[in-house]
């Protein structure tokens, strides 16, 4: 039977409460006009003669509904006669509506919400008609955010740690969970000068609002024990400094070696005037800061797969010298019996990419040698690496 029930209507109204819309006319009287018609099917008149029964008891159950209005209107059938049937359901208020679907209550949560924004952080309103239901997933922390965007917006760019910020129920794992949310509300709510546009993303909170946020750092090994170092640190030491002091240093260097794999790293070769990085992955903004690595031969060894390019794509953002060593069709047919796979391999073009590289690049990525083709650096010979380190 297709015929309208009650649950389908009510139904049509769950739709409009999933979207938001009623809790938007909860605060705004003119966003619905009332009132609101649904959508109602009822018998053809070959069912009203096959079924009339069932039809009456449907017209019954209609005309039951408390919360909604129906609208019946007359039949003539040659059969049955003059009958009065259901036509159209109307919602004729936002009380019948939320009635109907059982969200009153939800629905006056909202209002306190946005009572609450509205005296606390108007510039947040917007934010609240856009995202209602949002809002109400937040009702449980919702004193809280305001609390700390006004804090914010009493203390614009503080330099201090997120930890330093002294709120009741407020601490720094709290604003770390909602740092997406936040910096939503803090674009709206502090003025431009405040905001680094810069800084993106939730990793780049605090650099976006003005906090200390915890130093990069950066660790790598000497390979040549002549080099000067550190007082402490003789030999081929295993050192980690935090950005801005590894930028401040000032050794007679010919070469830089970045590796992805922490084996690799420990177990690199000796090599005059020559240091190895243990790498950041996707991510190059510590390392940037160190301008006089432009002055050095800058060697990157990654796995041997899609992701593995995209990384050196990346680094030559930062450093467009930067070459690679190991990252080759020799290697990389050399080691078949170590191929393995990649789980979720990149398919963009790299534009940083010489011919060569991005030649290997487009046979992993479009699977001309084996699917999902990946081999990973630790599982290159150790004397295929000696023989093939850079020497400038």
């Amino acid at each position: 039977m297709s015929w309208t029930t009650p649950a389908d209507l009510c139904a049509q109204l769950q739709r409009l409460w999933e979207r938001g819309e009623f809790l938007r006319a909860a605060v705004d009287e003119a966003h619905i006009a009332w009132p609101l018609r649904l959508n109602l099917r009822g018998p053809t008149a070959t069912e009203l003669s096959d079924r009339f029964d069932a039809v009456g008891a449907w017209a019954r159950t209609l005309a039951n509904m408390s919360s909604l209005r129906i609208e019946s209107r007359d039949w003539s059938h040659r059969v049955q006669g003059r009958q009065r049937l259901p036509a159209v359901a109307w919602a004729d208020n936002l009380r019948d509506a939320l009635a109907c679907i059982g969200q009153q209550r939800a629905t006056e949560r909202f209002r306190g919400l946005w009572q609450k924004a509205a005296a606390a952080q108007p510039m947040l309103l917007p934010w609240l008609m856009k995202r209602p239901l949002q809002a109400l997933e937040l009702a449980d922390r919702w004193d809280r955010l305001l609390a700390i965007v006004a804090w914010m917006h009493a203390h614009p760019r503080p330099g201090v740690y997120l930890r330093q910020v002294d709120l009741p129920g407020v601490d720094s794992k709290f604003i770390e969970a909602h740092r997406g949310l936040l910096a939503e509300w803090m674009d709206l709510v502090l003025p431009p000068e405040a905001i680094d546009p810069t800084a993106n993303g939730t990793a780049q909170f605090a650099r976006r609002y003005g906090f200390l946020d915890r130093p990069a750092r950066i660790r790598f090994r000497p390979l040549d024990p002549a080099l000067p170092m550190l007082p402490g640190c003789s030999g081929l030491a295993d050192i980690t400094l935090d950005a801005a002091s590894f930028a401040e240093l000032a050794l007679p260097l010919a070469r830089v070696f970045i590796t992805e794999n922490e084996t690799n790293f420990l177990a690199f070769p000796p090599m005059q005037r020559s240091i190895v990085i243990f790498g950041a992955g996707y991510g190059w903004d510590g390392l940037a800061r160190a301008t006089w690595l432009h002055e050095c031969a800058l060697h990157y060894w990654g796995d041997i797969d899609t992701h593995g390019f995209a990384i050196l794509d990346q680094l030559r953002g930062r450093f467009a010298h930067a070459r690679s060593f190991l990252m080759d069709r020799e290697t990389l047919l050399a080691h078949r019996t170590a191929w393995g796979e990649e789980s979720e391999p990149a398919r963009h073009t790299l534009n940083r990419l010489d011919a060569v590289e991005a030649a290997l690049y487009d046979e992993l990525r479009f699977d001309r040698l084996q699917p999902l083709l990946r081999l990973e650096q630790e599982r290159i010979g150790y004397r295929w690496l000696e023989q093939h380190l850079p020497s400038g």
